[in-house]
């Protein structure tokens, strides 16, 4: 008798759609590092009650640096 090979599926498939999954994931985790950064920024400012939102502002962008850290680090 003949037997019956199982459907595989091909290499370079596999490999596209484990760096999409992967690459998908870095941004979710961009988005949230950045979120983390500006929201944490709006609450100290809310505390603070500065006219200028001071802390906004610095924490929106160190939220990005550190995104981008992060996402050359591992990519």
């Amino acid at each position: 008798m003949k037997k019956r090979s199982k459907p595989t599926k091909t290499k370079s498939k596999l490999s596209s759609q484990n760096s999409y999954a992967r690459y998908s994931g870095l941004a979710f985790q961009m988005i949230a590092i950045i979120l983390v950064g500006v929201f944490g920024g709006i609450k100290l400012d809310g505390v603070v009650k500065w006219e200028f939102p001071v802390f906004t502002l610095v924490f929106t962008l160190l939220a990005v640096v550190m995104s981008m850290y992060y996402a050359v680090k591992d990519l």
